[in-house]
């Protein structure tokens, strides 16, 4: 059994663990409250996106545009996929990007030709490590999402979209879902269907009499990359947000175990100092007696 010197370096050892895994949580906290915020600040803006494309719909709903379908863009054996795979920088989240990697390698497993954009560092080194080829990396992206880091991302896929005839474009990154359980949810943004922009109440709706200059297609192709720039953003964020949550329960979790060892520790504490205390008292007891007996003889 250790003895009360080791203990109590055990215990310190402990504390300063629970002050670091305590100050974690407290930064994951005030880090999802200012991601959500500044989300919620610019949410209005791509709604009023998303209205304009489907008033575009209304006004002529035969625009065509590389953004969306038609059926004939849909190519199996000559469709080029292309995948912007969001992880965090740092671990202690948790499963948050371990959830992420497994469905990226069911996605390398189901399209192998698949161009990998990876966001964190998590994610670069783990593909680097088992030789799964990236196209790029974006650094810091994923410690600071914010609408510059997102239109610079949504240029670079864009233009790789672009490139091909046939291609599909996809976004993987964790959705916060209920308010606390983060799901690895895997969309394909690119292209369209017009279906996402229109609805049976639309044919009943008065189409204001608008002109669009220079021409309808290229204000649509430009208001299409902007929602794109959106969405790309808001699965940053919503990423952000996943894995300041992870940590959050993570650090909890830490933080509870802690306050557990420090508890059986200071019993083990005090059972330890019992004992030595006791052994003491009949140490002193037993040369009394010993003493007493001598004198008497």
């Amino acid at each position: 059994m250790p003895n009360t010197k080791e203990i109590k370096k055990r215990i310190k050892s402990v504390e300063d663990t629970h002050k670091i895994t305590n100050a974690m949580y407290l930064i994951a906290s005030t880090k999802l409250k200012k991601a959500k915020s500044d989300f919620d600040h610019t949410r209005p803006y791509f709604n009023a996106l998303r209205a304009e494309i489907k008033r575009m719909f209304r006004v002529s709903s035969d625009v065509d545009s590389n953004y969306f379908y038609p059926v004939e863009r849909m190519s199996a054996d000559k469709t080029a996929y292309i995948a912007l795979i969001i992880t965090a920088d740092k671990g202690l989240a948790g499963a948050y990007n371990q959830n992420v990697i497994k469905q990226a390698l069911k996605l390398i497993d189901e399209y192998p030709t698949i161009k990998l954009y990876v966001v964190g560092e998590y994610g670069r080194h783990y593909f680097k490590e088992h030789n799964i080829k990236i196209e790029q990396s974006f650094l810091y992206t994923a410690q600071n999402p914010n609408m510059h880091r997102a239109r610079e991302i949504a240029d670079i896929l864009l233009e790789e979209f672009n490139k091909y005839p046939f291609a599909k474009l996809f976004v993987m990154y964790t959705d916060l879902e209920s308010g606390m359980v983060g799901e690895t949810k895997f969309n394909r943004i690119l292209p369209f269907h017009r279906a996402q922009f229109t609805d049976t109440q639309d044919e009943k709706k008065v189409v204001p009499n608008l002109t669009y200059y220079p021409s309808l297609a290229d204000v649509l192709e430009y208001t299409v990359k902007s929602y794109v720039t959106g969405y790309i953003y808001s699965a940053l964020i919503d990423s952000f947000c996943c894995e300041q949550e992870a940590r959050m329960m993570a650090m909890s979790s830490a933080n509870d175990n802690a306050k557990k060892i420090l508890n059986e520790l200071q019993m083990q504490y005090n059972q330890v100092r019992q004992a030595q205390i006791t052994q003491e008292i009949t140490e002193i007891s037993a040369g009394a007696k010993a003493r007493l007996r001598k004198e008497e003889r």
